[in-house]
């Protein structure tokens, strides 16, 4: 098993907080403050394996390469048998080490470091960084786990003074660095502490890890510093001239029964420096007028206060002091068509947002904290910058014009074309660029299809618009057929339209069948009514009266077939209902007026045979008295 950690970011942290005077206690962190590291163990850093630990410091064997049951190596690789291959913990390390561990068949200690130069009746937390080299997938699944104790004994090596167990650390997917820690104080009158590491779990199949990053520092109180105003930190612009605050130093008594602190000073969070004289829990700051950052130093004891070894530092107490932003830098004034849209634009350093007025003084606040502004309207609108700390405002603000181009007026059209002509489509707007759809880019293009044509209309100021025109071609009518229906003629067109028809070409109208039409030889007329043609079909009109009167009254007295005399060959029966002929004409003049051997025949449907133009027809028609 290997124990690497240096570069992976943990994908969780245990931070399970118990009492830290119990030599019995869980794992777990600091509940407070944490000193700086008083010791650190990375295991170096290096491509070649080793060296090897001191004698004494494990019960494992070293090997200069891949290591068996009960065998360890300290090495920048993983890369073993079917383990995970992952770089060690320490950020930023390269070619950084670990301890790489394949435990023992029986378990046991694999781990001891003794760790001087510690204080008296201190607090302290170990930790340290531990991975399960084992994929998820390795031995069928069915890997041994991981299972550690941490144990942290006096120097006599009798009295443990803190002890936890990880539990089962399963295989994984990926490797996952996780850290652990314990809480212990040392003892009056001890300096030093022995770490021990423990295998929970036998070798074999599995329980293979790794270490890294084993540190020892110093724990305490959390230490909270406020102002007057129990604020974290202050923050004031530059122009009101600087500022002193009142601070104070709360410790939570978590870990320390007696405080006594150090107060310290920094211009750049990097170099502090003691404050002289300033050994209370509050602290006056001088009138700062540049930003000054403050923290304290805290120990239980006096004596231990300037011992790095066994104090603590709060949190940083930041006195700001920002500077009076410069106006925002416009990055152009904007033209643009209507139609379109495009934020105004300022540049401000990193820290300084942007808020949009609609006045150079004053004015409403149109947009916060923003960069850029999308007007919807033209006009000069203004930026102003402003400190995101203490809210610190540009003296003067930075105006953006905005002007909208006027887009070309165009509108859309319907229009209507004869069927076998063209008709000239127009942009309907002089001196611009065009772009018809056609691939076209004059004002007028000529067509003769029926569809719906666009141009796209420029000016000069290259605004746009389109124009749509839809295109529909009225048809030429085209007679179908002419039939008779008694006295009427009815007209059928192939296409449907706005026609109007005629018997005689004089008199037009908007039926399809003409009424009254004695039978006799015709023109018929079909005309468009926009002037996109007329059409004309002669057709002899043939009638077949229903019925006749013969009463003398001068109407309807006998029964003849109107028309029937411009055809050139015909042969006429009539017949009663019982079958009986009762007349019968071939090309010749035919009348019948109802009488049969010179007298009358009753009221009744007769019927009729006519073999005319190759076509034969039947029917029937009444005789009314």
């Amino acid at each position: 098993m290997k124990l690497c950690f240096k570069k992976i970011v943990p994908f969780s942290i245990i931070l399970l907080i118990f009492p830290i005077f119990d030599a019995n206690a869980q794992l777990g962190f600091c509940n407070g403050n944490s000193g700086t590291p008083i010791f650190v163990e990375d295991f170096g850093t290096g491509t070649a394996n080793g060296p090897q630990l001191p004698a004494g410091t494990t019960t494992y064997t070293f090997v200069n390469g891949t290591p068996d049951d009960g065998y360890y190596t300290i090495s920048s690789s993983t890369a073993y048998f079917d383990w995970h291959s992952t770089p060690d913990h320490t950020p930023n390390d390269t070619n950084g080490k670990a301890f790489i561990v394949n435990a023992d068949f029986t378990a046991g200690e694999f781990y001891r470091r003794t760790v001087d130069g510690l204080c008296e009746s201190t607090s302290y937390e170990f930790s340290a960084w531990l991975l399960n080299l084992l994929p998820l997938a390795s031995c069928n699944g069915a890997g041994i786990p991981n299972n550690v104790k941490f144990q942290i004994w006096d120097n006599t090596d009798t009295n443990l003074l803190a002890t936890g167990d990880t539990n089962t650390i399963v295989g994984s997917a990926t490797p996952i660095w996780r850290q652990f820690g314990l809480v212990f104080q040392t003892l009056p009158s001890q300096t030093s502490v022995i770490l021990k590491m423990i295998n929970n779990g036998n070798g074999g199949c599995g329980n293979d890890l790794a270490i890294d990053d084993i540190v020892f520092r110093t724990c305490g109180d959390a230490i909270v510093i406020t102002n007057e105003q129990n604020q974290s930190f202050t923050a004031v612009c530059e122009d009101l001239g600087g500022i002193s605050s009142t601070l104070t130093a709360t410790p939570d008594y978590a870990v320390f029964s007696t405080h006594s602190y150090q107060w310290q000073i920094s211009s750049d969070h990097i170099v502090w420096s003691d404050i002289l004289g300033e050994t209370n829990d509050t602290y006056v700051t001088p009138f700062l007028t540049t930003s000054t950052y403050f923290r304290v130093v805290v120990a239980e004891d006096p004596i231990n206060i300037a011992n790095n070894l066994c104090n603590i530092i709060s949190g940083e107490y930041d006195v700001l002091v920002i500077p009076i932003p410069d106006s925002p830098i416009s990055k152009g004034d904007v033209s643009i068509c209507a139609n379109e849209s495009q934020a105004l634009m300022v540049e401000v350093p990193d820290g300084i947002v942007v808020d949009w007025y609609d006045a150079l003084v004053g004015g409403s606040l149109l947009q916060e904290n923003s960069t850029s502004f999308l007007a919807q309207n033209p006009g000069t609108y203004y930026a102003e910058a402003n400190s995101s700390i203490a809210g610190c405002r540009s003296i003067t603000r930075t105006p953006v014009t905005i002007t909208f181009f006027e887009l070309p007026k165009v509108s859309d059209e319907i229009s209507t074309f004869c069927e076998n002509t063209t008709i000239i489509l127009d942009a309907d707007l002089a001196n611009m660029a065009y772009a018809w759809n056609t691939g076209e880019n004059t004002q007028q293009i000529v067509v003769g299809q029926q569809g719906i044509y666009t141009v796209e209309v420029t000016n000069a100021n290259g605004c746009s618009a389109v124009r749509s025109i839809t295109l529909e071609q009225i048809d030429i009518p085209i007679i179908e057929n002419v039939v008779s229906d008694g006295y009427s003629i009815i007209v059928k067109t192939v296409k449907s339209g706005a026609f109007e028809y005629s018997s005689n070409g004089r008199f037009f109208q908007d039926s399809n069948i003409l009424t009254n039409i004695p039978g006799g030889r015709y023109t018929i007329y079909v005309r468009e009514k926009n002037g996109c043609g007329i059409v004309n079909l002669d057709y002899i009109h043939f009638v077949i009266p229903k019925f006749f009167t013969p009463n003398g009254d001068g109407a309807n007295d006998v029964f003849i077939f109107e028309g029937i005399e411009l055809f050139d060959s015909f042969d006429i029966s009539i017949f009663d209902r019982f079958g009986k002929l009762i007349k019968h004409v071939k090309n010749n003049t035919f009348t019948w007026d109802g009488t049969y051997q010179g007298r009358d025949l009753p009221a009744s449907d007769y019927w009729y045979h006519l073999k005319i133009d190759g076509r034969t027809l039947q029917g029937h028609f009444a005789l009314k008295r």
